[in-house]
């Protein structure tokens, strides 16, 4: 007999699989797993193959009964669109873990590994791992049919602007870019006055139609017409149309106001120009430096008319200029720029370099303007004024010369310009020399102008050299910190899937 000393440790018993008779540790099933798997399937009445519905066009698959939801491969979201294929079998297990298995990207297959866990005999817990497979199907969605039958569009915005030049059109299509309002249009269409913006429900058009109103002075109506109706369900089908027009004023335009509008500014001269559009229309008078700014409701309460249309524009050349002193505030009198200075200047025509003929004027460029500089204006001398407040005006207030902006080498701007802007993708037929000047012009201003610069992404452009920015005889310029770095993602580098999740 063995005595054992010390502590004896304590020992688990076996007993014998009531199946195949192998020794096993108790359970409560009194079974081996090979025999209680054979015995018991716990996935029996689990689906191991679905279908999935995906559109091409679009790329979204169909989550039952009519939603389409956008959903990369081996994503959360996809994951969860599988389980609730087969959630109504999944409620008699308890599902464990769940995972993809990787399938080729085209191969129109995907693979889920899902772990499961039940009580069989006796309270025995049993976990078992299985594979459901899903085959994707093409099914166009409710969107791209309409896509494809040419009737894609409930509600269009017209935006309209009846002017000859585009600069507001082209600050506006800045201003959507930087907000992303143009993800949801289904077609934007260029025409002569304005843009046309297409979408898929009048909710989304109405949301463009407010931003329109904030961001530049503008007035809208709405109309509807019926397509179809049906009398059983009493279901009506509705094309909605919006009309934003944006007043007709644009940068650098010269406009004669309203005595009464005038007046309500602060006794502003009627003569002013136009130095920015934004929300609102600026305004200064190049004789007194008074600003004033006017809103959407307020100039259609008291419309006025650009005097001028910038082909009008002249260049002169700077004879004599001299800086003066404020002038005395008059009664009631508005508020005053403090970035721009007054001065007193003699011009003259470069088209009659070879006469005496000079004009006198004041001007509001008097910051940036000294003898021998070439400036662009307007002659109000040899012009006749058709506008129903300028006639009716005491010539004696009507100066001879308008000076707007300096001019530079346009040839040097273009070749110095190391920035570039985004553009929508729209249908037209082509920029023709016209439509290419005004970009032109309009990119100039936003070198000129900073307050219109910070609403505007500017992107450095690579294939220019970067050149000093401390060159003060030259015409303005954007600096590099005002640029951002145009990212490109290739989908070679990431594949289609992940420039999808990286865009």
């Amino acid at each position: 007999m063995e005595y054992l000393t010390g502590p004896a440790a304590p020992t688990q018993g076996s007993i014998l699989c009531c199946q195949c008779g192998v020794a096993i540790p108790p359970n409560p099933a009194n079974m081996c797993v090979g025999c209680l798997r054979a015995r018991v399937d716990i996935t029996e009445g689990i689906p191991k193959q679905g279908t999935l519905h995906f559109c091409k066009q679009c790329e979204r698959y169909l989550q039952p009964p009519g939603t389409w939801i956008q959903c990369t491969l081996e994503s959360r979201e996809l994951l969860a669109l599988c389980l609730k294929k087969i959630k109504a079998s999944l409620s008699k297990v308890r599902l464990i873990d769940a995972g993809f298995i990787w399938t080729e990207p085209h191969s129109k297959r995907l693979k889920l590994k899902l772990t499961v866990q039940k009580e069989v005999i006796n309270g025995a817990v049993l976990q078992q791992v299985f594979v459901v497979e899903y085959i994707v199907q093409s099914q166009m969605c409710e969107d791209c049919h309409r896509i494809e039958a040419k009737d894609f569009w409930k509600a269009v915005v017209q935006v309209r602007q009846k002017t000859l030049h585009k600069k507001t059109f082209y600050y506006l299509e800045q201003l959507i870019l930087k907000h992303r309002l143009h993800q949801n249009t289904l077609r934007i269409k260029e025409i002569h006055d304005g843009l046309d913006f297409y979408y898929s429900s009048k909710q989304q058009a109405q949301k463009m139609v407010d931003f329109l109103q904030c961001t530049v002075p503008s007035r809208s109506k709405s109309s509807q017409r019926l397509i179809s109706h049906d009398i059983h369900s009493n279901v009506y089908n509705y094309k909605s149309t919006f009309s934003v027009e944006i007043v007709p004023i644009c940068k650098d335009n010269v406009v004669c106001l309203s005595p009464k509008l005038a007046q309500s500014l602060g006794n502003m001269g009627q003569i002013c120009v136009c130095i920015r559009v934004t929300s609102t229309i600026h305004l200064i008078d190049p004789s007194t430096l008074q600003i004033a700014e006017i809103d959407g409701n307020t100039y259609w309460r008291h419309p006025f008319n650009s005097l001028f249309h910038p082909k009008q524009l002249e260049e002169f050349i700077i004879m004599d200029i001299n800086r003066v002193q404020e002038k005395k505030k008059g009664a009631g009198a508005g508020a005053r720029s403090n970035k721009h200075t007054l001065a007193e200047a003699w011009v003259q025509k470069t088209s009659e370099l070879n006469t005496d003929h000079q004009y006198f004027c004041c001007t509001h460029l008097g910051h940036i303007l000294n003898p021998g500089d070439l400036v662009l204006g307007f002659d109000l001398a040899n012009c006749n004024l058709n506008d129903e407040f300028a006639n009716k005006l005491n010539p004696h207030y009507i100066p001879d010369v308008i000076l707007i902006k300096k001019s530079y080498d346009r040839t040097k701007r273009q070749r110095r310009r190391n920035w570039k802007l985004k553009e929508l993708e729209r249908d037209r037929e082509g920029m023709d020399t016209d439509d290419e000047r005004q970009y032109q012009d309009f990119l100039e201003d936003l070198e000129e102008d900073e307050a219109i610069r910070k609403n505007v992404n500017i992107y450095r452009n690579a294939d220019v050299p970067v050149e000093s920015d401390t060159d003060d005889d030259g015409p303005p310029r954007i600096s590099l910190a005002e640029m951002l770095e145009d990212l490109h993602i290739s989908q070679d580098a990431t594949g289609g899937e992940g420039a999808n999740m990286m865009t």
